[in-house]
């Protein structure tokens, strides 16, 4: 009888063992879908506002600019829709359209100039292949660069580049900067921000989640000095793909 009672108190605490493992991972899960909202939300708030102060600065709020700050914006709608999706799982993806690369590019490097001058660095489209394109959310796209540029400007310094090139069926996105170069491997960045140790790698989660869901990938590259970050992607190839994320 007594040896039941023990087997049975012990069936009792490992349950609510579970029980607890999975409320505090639900927890930290929650916790962690906040941070990335705030983030999401602080960064295009305050690349839309130094761009437009930078526009008015110069005199010179054109077209360009102006569709850059409003994919920003756009941009924090995407982190409120992320908190409310009860799904999680990753980045929720909408209609994909045929998106051109140089043009992404060049709308979000416009969008970051305020945030570059702000830190007294140099941010540019070094080179980028005229007609890469992929099959995409133009905005998520858009949420992946402009996390990879803000990650550059803040960590990096120097000079930030941007480029792009289509080879073998793949487009490369590299975005490098001066800087002293990543603490850790991509990978452990990313996974550092889901076991709440540090901020440092929460923009790289966001875009390496952003390339999963377009079935592509991000990772690091070899560089004589700072980082270089590579969004390698899917190149379009006539019709829109089926099985997208979404």
């Amino acid at each position: 009888m007594s040896a039941a009672v023990s087997l049975g108190g012990w069936v009792a605490a490992a349950l609510v063992g579970l029980i607890v493992v999975s409320v505090y991972r639900n927890v930290g899960d929650r916790m962690e879908a906040v941070a990335r909202a705030c983030h999401e939300l602080r960064g295009p708030l305050t690349a839309a506002r130094l761009g437009l102060s930078l526009g008015v600065r110069i005199g010179e709020l054109s077209p360009v600019r102006l569709r850059a700050i409003d994919t920003e914006l756009g941009r924090a709608t995407l982190a409120l829709d992320d908190l409310a999706d009860v799904r999680g799982g990753g980045p929720r993806l909408r209609e994909l359209d045929r998106v051109d690369v140089p043009s992404l590019l060049a709308e979000s490097v416009e969008a970051w100039q305020g945030s570059a001058a702000a830190a007294r660095v140099g941010l540019r489209v070094a080179s980028c292949d005229a007609g890469a394109a992929v099959w995409g959310d133009r905005l998520r796209l858009a949420q992946a660069t402009g996390n990879l540029i803000a990650n550059a400007l803040e960590h990096g310094g120097g000079a930030v580049d941007v480029r792009a090139s289509a080879r073998h069926g793949r487009v490369r996105i590299v975005v490098s900067d001066l800087g002293p170069g990543l603490p850790a491997p991509v990978a452990e960045l990313c996974r550092r921000t889901r076991r709440g140790r540090g901020a440092r790698g929460r923009g790289l989660a966001i875009a390496a989640a952003v390339a999963r869901a377009h079935g592509g990938r991000l990772a690091s590259a070899p560089s004589e000095q700072g980082a270089r970050l590579v969004l390698e992607l899917p190149a379009a190839a006539g019709r829109q793909p089926h099985g997208a994320e979404g």
